[in-house]
């Protein structure tokens, strides 16, 4: 879906949908976890892991994607200096 100023914009329902499925499975492992017949270090490390993995997934996805909006300025500057200098190079006659 896209907004007014073409940008894309995900639904409500969309945004539920992926809110709940990172919910369950952060429970399910997290219960995964808690009812695994270890000791209790063990299922510690196991969360540290756990929690160490879901933030580094985070950091990574925020990175890729203000990576991704920086090449788009980037390309959109990069364009608009082209259509100036076309725009230029006819009206001096070239």
């Amino acid at each position: 879906m896209y907004n007014d100023q073409g940008i894309q914009q995900d639904s409500g329902s969309w945004v539920f949908f992926v809110k709940a499925c990172f919910v369950c499975a952060i429970g399910a492992l997290g219960g995964g976890i808690f009812m695994m017949p270890a000791d209790m270090w063990i299922k510690g490390y196991l969360l540290m892991g756990m929690l160490f993995t879901v933030g580094s997934t985070f950091t990574l996805a925020k990175t890729l994607r203000d990576q991704h909006e920086a090449q788009k300025l980037i390309h959109k500057i990069s364009n608009a200096k082209t259509e100036k200098m076309l725009k230029e190079l006819e009206m001096s006659g070239g």
